[in-house]
């Protein structure tokens, strides 16, 4: 009798069901009025009367036991019941694809917080603009090559509404209703009259930064020229200033960085010089500051600008401008790691 309920309570211990039918069918073959623990309990009454005590605990442990594995399968088999209807059967077979950002959203995005954390604010404007906020109050002269039709998307032929060739009108906008101190930076899209190639594009994208106060110096620039380097391409970047002209800042100077990719040994990315160029900057010309009505006796700053696309191929390589806007997904794939 002791071995047969030991042998009972082994098999028991191993029973397995993936079903309700499995398990409806062992409830009958074990714990029913004809199953096998009940057959047992009938043969208990056969038992002499000493044994009937040791017998009797062992009969109540495989009873116990018996209940237990059946109430176990039971949970186990609702649980997955549960996690099988929260399945959504009308879905596609075939995964979603989770979108990433552009590569020009992604840079524009850490030239913002850059800047940010220098006190700069984002300022924007309207990309359809007038000659005034665009060239006039920049000190543009009349006949500047900018201002020609081979170079400006005019509007209307003859009129002074243009599509905007760089971001600096806003700063313009800015500093006509906003007194001194003047931080912000102006990220947005531009227009220029140009060949599409893989080295230019009709539209493309800039981030220009104006800083108008009591004070300020060229050495504040380069202060602010070298904390963006460092930051956007690294600790170990090297800047250079080459005087140059533009005629809404007067000094003028171009700003080349140590090339990210050979260190400024000399590459031909870089042209074997070691240096590459990012931007243009310079102290805002007087002028300027007194057509937007801030007197330049008491006021003066500095104004850079920069394009997005240059500063994103200098980050990833992209050879060929216009992969920017074709929105080749394979080409955007590429940049998943980076948002």
């Amino acid at each position: 009798m002791i071995n047969k309920i030991n042998a009972l309570l082994d098999e028991i211990r191993d029973l397995t069901a993936h079903n309700a039918d499995e398990l409806e069918q062992l409830r009958l073959k074990y714990l029913s009025k004809k199953g096998a623990v009940s057959a047992l309990m009938d043969d208990f009454r056969q038992v002499a009367a000493e044994q009937k005590r040791e017998i009797g605990q062992r009969l109540n442990v495989l009873k116990t036991e018996a209940q237990d594995k059946f109430n176990a399968l039971k949970v186990s088999l609702e649980d997955h019941s549960d996690a099988g209807s929260e399945l959504d059967l009308t879905r596609t077979a075939h995964p979603y694809h989770v979108g990433t950002r552009h590569p020009l959203s992604i840079v524009k995005h850490e030239i913002e917080t850059i800047f940010a954390r220098l006190g700069f604010s984002i300022a924007e404007g309207p990309e359809i603009e007038d000659d005034w906020h665009v060239f006039g109050s920049l000190n543009f002269a009349e006949d500047h090559p900018a201002r020609d039709m081979q170079d400006t998307f005019f509007v209307q032929h003859g009129a002074d509404t243009l599509l905007r060739t760089h971001t600096s009108s806003v700063q313009t906008r800015v500093m006509e209703k906003t007194p001194p101190p003047i931080r912000i930076i102006c990220p947005g899209r531009v227009y220029r009259n140009e060949a599409i190639s893989y080295r230019a594009h009709c539209f493309f994208h800039q981030v220009e930064a104006l800083y108008i106060d009591k004070n300020v110096s060229f050495a504040d620039l380069k202060q602010v020229l070298m904390f963006f380097a460092k930051e956007m391409f690294g600790s170990d970047t090297k800047i250079r200033l080459r005087p140059s002209f533009f005629p809404f800042t007067e000094p003028s100077a171009e700003m080349d960085i140590s090339c990210n990719l050979c260190g400024g040994k000399g590459c031909p990315f870089c042209k074997h010089t070691g240096w590459v160029e990012i931007l243009g900057c310079g102290m805002v010309d007087p002028n300027v500051l007194e057509n937007c009505g801030i007197d330049s006796k008491i006021h003066s700053g500095y104004a850079l600008g920069m394009g997005i696309e240059r500063i994103t191929n200098l980050k990833y390589q992209v050879k060929d401008l216009r992969m920017f806007s074709e929105n080749d997904v394979r080409f955007l794939k590429q940049f998943e790691a980076a948002t």
